[in-house]
């Protein structure tokens, strides 16, 4: 089914997004990650779009989205964006599926519409410390030091070779990755300005994991249902961080997959079946 390419003003941002399916479906709401945007999620969108509505927007700092000048990258701020966008697009109630990056996102907007969301799929979007890898350690010391040195040592982050090392990584074949996939995040990240959007962002993402503890807690106190589908050979958030859910949601369903950080570019088939296996027993409508 083929996918939208839309763009929608919120707040002076002009968010860029896709979009298949009937809008009449049950939604769900793909929310992307570093180093990437929406592109991540081409062969995912026309596979749910047999039975959902599904609507995967780029991040402010990401892909084709334009934000105003003077805008603060912030977690917080990412996520009032995305709440805004879903409240102007109209979604009602939604399933939101997120990958790094966009689990702070989603799990922020989870907290604030906690009556709109029906489920929760994380493919490698963590909650709990126990999730963060050693690869860390150079964010952390950035939080811990936001020092000019401590900034600097962080843009090795943003080479290609980091992107591409990223999809490649724990990878049986990485030639089997599309070469466009880190070809085209590479040249987005090499924006005029972006850089320090990004390092502005690592250094915030310390306040995600001070919400870890809130995050925990929405978990228990709504027991939405969640998805668990993970690269086990992540370097950054480690499969602990995927069986932790089942501490606070003792009904989660949790799949690892042979692969790395970037799971949909080599098992995507798999993860569909059991979103589809998963959505089908929470939302899918009769």
């Amino acid at each position: 089914m083929k996918s939208h390419l839309r763009t929608i003003n919120i707040n002076d941002h002009r968010v860029f997004y896709r979009q298949a399916g009937s809008p009449d479906a049950p939604t769900v709401l793909l929310l992307h990650g570093f180093p990437t945007s929406s592109h991540m999620f081409r062969n995912l969108l026309p596979v749910l779009a047999e039975h959902y509505n599904v609507i995967a927007p780029d991040l402010p700092g990401f892909g084709f989205t334009e934000s105003p000048e003077g805008f603060i990258y912030s977690f917080d701020n990412l996520s009032n964006i995305i709440e805004q966008f879903t409240i102007e697009l109209g979604l009602k109630n939604f399933a939101i599926y997120f990958f790094d990056y966009g689990a702070p996102v989603g799990l922020r907007l989870a907290m604030a519409q906690a009556e709109r969301v029906t489920a929760l799929i994380s493919q490698n979007g963590n909650a709990y410390v126990e999730g963060l890898s050693a690869g860390w350690n150079p964010i952390q010391q950035y939080w811990e030091d936001p020092s000019s040195t401590n900034r600097d040592a962080l843009r090795g982050f943003l080479t290609p070779e980091t992107t591409q090392w990223q999809y490649t990584h724990g990878v049986a074949n990485p030639e089997s990755i599309a070469p466009e996939s880190y070809t085209l995040d590479a040249a987005l990240l090499a924006r005029a300005g972006n850089t320090e959007i990004q390092l502005d962002l690592f250094g915030d993402y310390q306040s995600n994991v001070a919400k870890y503890p809130e995050f925990q807690a929405y978990f228990r106190q709504h027991q939405p249902p969640m998805l668990a589908v993970w690269g086990s050979n992540d370097p950054f958030f480690l499969p602990a961080g995927a069986t932790a859910f089942m501490r606070d949601l003792p009904k989660a369903e949790i799949h690892f997959y042979e692969t790395g950080h970037f799971a949909l570019e080599t098992h995507g088939q798999e993860i569909a079946a059991d979103i589809h296996n998963f959505l089908a027993t929470h939302i899918r409508r009769a």
